[in-house]
């Protein structure tokens, strides 16, 4: 098949896909296409959101439709490294034998992340950054494709273990689920109080999602789509020549070269998703703040004037 081909079955695999997870999920629309970005750009997203907005069944019913393996780990403050990764034990025949963690799987989904200590933090990011981990010496390869969905919640920060800002920076996107609308609710309530269960179809293999996210990697770019893309992220950073007042005032702290990648592996999927053969600018500026949103630090006065991310990466664009 070739590559025009390809993109033209992207294309209405992905709205065969959004259709299948609206039998499940209702409305969560502009999460769902960010979920999907991430994945099919081969990075990983973190989901901050409430509890209560069905980002388990999301995640769950994306894994099932396309058809990978999906493995949830709770965090707690007692969780240890092995918890995750796998131990060895003694079997019958008294040898060593490596028993693999929930994170050996397609789709892991790490609930509240910046509940358990930087040492299990940090063994979950090594394995998001390299796809694979080693214990005891020795290196296992995760399989692929290998995608992390950390959530967060916003609202309570006793006793959690925030990720710092190297950590952050291993995520793609930052998502931010919002409350439903009213009568997404209404529909919500109406459809997990019944007795019906709707059943999701698998449209994917993982070879197949390999191959898109190879495909994606191969669209070609304008070079004045790449320098928009790395003007925006230099002028998040306050000791720039190309930011402005606007930021010196309202920003510690800008993206790093990381999010210029970000940004033109998400532009390039945004494209392809809509049947374009080369993202242009308004690609970049479809994904800019989902990738933004967590790379940027504001200072005390940007929080006293209840500035936030959103609008700082808004008037850069």
């Amino acid at each position: 098949m070739s590559d025009v081909a390809a993109i033209q079955n992207l294309v209405q695999k992905r709205l065969e896909l959004k259709n299948e997870i609206a039998k499940v999920i209702v409305g969560q629309d502009a999460v769902v296409d960010q979920i999907v970005l991430c994945i099919f750009s081969g990075g990983h997203a973190l989901l901050v959101g409430v509890p209560g907005l069905a980002k388990t069944l999301l995640v769950n019913t994306l894994a099932k439709a396309l058809g990978l393996d999906f493995k949830r780990i709770q965090f707690t403050p007692d969780l240890m490294p092995s918890d995750i990764l796998g131990s060895e034990i003694l079997d019958e025949s008294r040898n060593f034998k490596f028993i693999k963690g929930p994170i050996f799987s397609n789709i892991v989904l790490a609930d509240e992340i910046n509940r358990t200590p930087p040492k299990t933090q940090a063994a979950l990011l090594e394995a998001m950054q390299e796809r694979s981990v080693t214990i005891a010496g020795e290196n296992y390869k995760l399989d692929l494709p290998y995608f992390v969905l950390a959530t967060q919640n916003p609202i309570e920060q006793e006793g959690t273990y925030p990720l710092p800002e190297a950590q952050l920076d291993r995520f793609m996107f930052a998502i931010k689920l919002e409350y439903p609308s009213f009568e997404e609710e209404v529909l919500v309530v109406k459809r997990t109080t019944s007795d019906i269960k709707s059943t999701t179809n698998p449209l994917f293999t993982a070879q197949e999602i390999i191959d898109f996210q190879h495909l994606i990697r191969r669209i070609p770019i304008a070079d004045n789509v790449i320098e928009y893309a790395v003007t925006l992220v230099s002028k998040t950073r306050p000791d720039n020549p190309l930011s402005n007042e606007f930021i010196k005032n309202y920003l510690d702290w800008g993206a790093g070269p990381r999010a210029s990648q970000n940004l033109i592996l998400a532009a390039k999927a945004n494209a392809a998703f809509n049947g374009k053969f080369s993202p242009d600018i308004e690609d970049v500026k479809a994904v800019a703040i989902g990738i933004l949103r967590h790379r940027i630090i504001k200072n005390y006065k940007a929080d006293a004037e209840g500035i936030t991310e959103e609008m700082i990466i808004t008037k850069l664009l």
